[in-house]
């Protein structure tokens, strides 16, 4: 089953991550159990209070979501241990004619190499000219020739080694092998059994034939090997008989792990000629492998949006994601889909609204931990419904949510705005708590907010504040970058800048004092702030 993300926006405020959460669990309440919810970054100071308080914990943390190798559908062919003969590998590649090579595994599942028919067909042609063999596992060897040991001797070995010859007729004494170092092979030729054992040769085996008692019982070095096979495939066979390990490409090998970008992945697929290439999870132990093939047309991730439909603050690598939906309350921006979507975007003050409006649609009635955490969520967003963005349907939402989850709207205000003044911080960190990016009319510029119960604490660290946010507007070369410190007891904010002084003045219809002022009654970036710049630009 292929996940389903539900994320809001980077520097995801309260809005974002419990809108997420909480649609995430309405369509898993369905039967849709593929959705699940993640952020963009750590949760800020305010939010974690808010899933402390309802017993929650944070979304999963989603960086990025392009396309990567846990995506692809690809292959999973057998694994074979390293000591497996060459013989059953041979079966087990000759079974499936899609797989072009098999994975080599050591014993604990990590990668030794890779196989495929034509090592075992380059192998096969070289053992004709050499026929010579070494340390071949007798296990090996008595399993692919269906071999039984005759005599004590053999029961002493533990490998075979030698040149493999057939036994010819006792006449040719030319032809006569005369070196310990042979394996043997012949049939019902009793002369010729009693000299390979006399000379005391490695292994000898004998094809489709009975051996007497006295042949088994000679004293010798010999292992005595009986097989229902004729000679020449018994020849063969024991060729076949080699551990897999010892054919396997082991070097140069190139490998792709789980968690590895489709676009790093083609890059180095073209700059080598493997037919296919192993897998690796995060334990660096094989779980499949991948060709050409996958490439063409990879698996892409899905995400429904919430809180946001802007490109610049949506997850990086969107562009290679299906978007399934999008759930927001503000404009409508730049992202754009390749298919036909379901967006369900309204003028409220909250998405988490919109969501809570969805679990009435669906007929289903939020948990109360559940209920509790959206009530705070919308609270967070209208700024204790005193945000010009803030509408009824939001007032109601809220109410509603709170008897469910049976808590005080102002107990709970009180403690998102009073959760922490920011000591333990940096400036820069402050600025990036609830940061969003906008590009308008072709002007590029970031917007912060700090919404607080009381701003004196905050304005104690102006200094700090404005030399971060021209830090800001230097590295991300913004043609304005602007914070906004709202005062919910003021119910105004006071904008710190760093920028033209005419673009805010003629904005907002104001004067300014050393990049700062203070506008009573704007607290919405988003239905205040970004419309008077639109309109200057646009």
């Amino acid at each position: 089953m292929d996940t389903i993300y539900v994320t809001g926006h980077r520097n995801p405020d309260t809005d974002s991550v419990v809108s997420a959460m909480a649609y995430a669990a309405l369509r898993n309440s369905l039967g849709d159990r593929e959705y699940t919810a993640a952020c963009l970054g750590r949760v800020n100071d305010e939010t974690q209070a808010v899933l402390d308080r309802f017993q929650f914990k944070p979304p999963m943390l989603l960086k990025n979501v392009r396309t990567q190798v846990c995506d692809l559908k690809y292959d999973t062919p057998p694994l074979l241990n390293s000591g497996v003969t060459i013989s059953r590998a041979w079966h087990v590649i000759h079974q499936d004619t899609n797989i072009s090579a098999i994975p080599v595994t050591n014993e604990d599942g990590t990668l030794f190499g890779m196989l495929s028919a034509g090592d075992i067909a380059a192998y096969d042609m070289s053992s004709v000219r050499n026929p010579q063999i070494s340390n071949i596992p007798l296990y090996n060897l008595l399993s692919v020739i269906e071999g039984k040991v005759l005599n004590d001797a053999g029961e002493q070995v533990d490998n075979v080694s030698g040149e493999v010859t057939i036994a010819l007729p006792a006449s040719c004494k030319n032809l006569l092998f005369d070196s310990k170092n042979s394996i043997v092979i012949c049939g019902d030729q009793p002369d010729m059994i009693r000299y390979a054992m006399e000379l005391g040769v490695q292994c000898l085996i004998v094809c489709q034939a009975e051996v007497s008692e006295e042949l088994r019982a000679l004293k010798t070095e010999t292992c005595l090997i009986s097989t229902p096979f004729d000679a020449y495939r018994t020849v063969r066979l024991i060729c076949h008989s080699l551990p897999v390990s010892r054919i396997c490409k082991t070097e140069n090998m190139v490998s792709f792990h789980l968690d590895d970008y489709i676009d790093d992945v083609r890059e180095t697929v073209l700059k080598s000629r493997f037919r296919c290439y192993p897998i690796l999870d995060e334990n660096e132990q094989v779980v499949g492998t991948l060709s050409r093939f996958h490439l063409l047309r990879p698996t892409r991730k899905r995400v429904v949006l919430v809180d946001h439909n802007e490109l610049a603050q949506a997850v990086r690598g969107l562009e290679q994601a299906d978007i399934l939906e999008i759930i927001d309350h503000h404009r409508l921006a730049d992202i754009q889909t390749g298919n036909p979507i379901f967006v369900r975007n309204e003028p409220v003050g909250s998405t988490t609204t919109i969501v809570a409006g969805m679990y009435q649609d669906r007929g289903l009635m939020p948990s109360e931990k559940m209920a509790g955490m959206m009530a705070a969520a919308i609270l967070s967003d209208t700024v204790m419904f005193k945000s010009p963005t803030c509408t009824q349907r939001d007032i109601d939402m809220a109410n509603r949510m709170a008897r469910i989850a049976k808590v005080s709207l102002n107990e709970l205000g009180h403690m998102i705005f009073s959760v922490s003044n920011g000591e333990n911080h940096t400036a820069q960190e402050l600025l990036m708590t609830d940061f969003k990016e906008f590009h308008i009319a072709g002007h590029d510029l970031g917007v912060s907010q700090i919404t607080c119960a009381d701003s004196e604490h905050m304005l104690a660290r102006k200094d700090e504040l404005i030399e971060a946010l021209h830090q800001m507007r230097t590295d991300k070369h913004y043609d304005l970058a602007v914070l906004m410190l709202t005062d919910v007891l003021q119910e105004g904010s006071r904008l710190f800048y760093a920028g033209d002084d005419q673009t805010i003045q003629q904005a907002f219809n104001c004067k300014t004092v050393n990049g700062s002022v203070f506008l009573p009654h704007v607290m919405s970036r988003k239905k205040q702030v970004i419309p008077a710049l639109s309109a200057l630009w646009g």
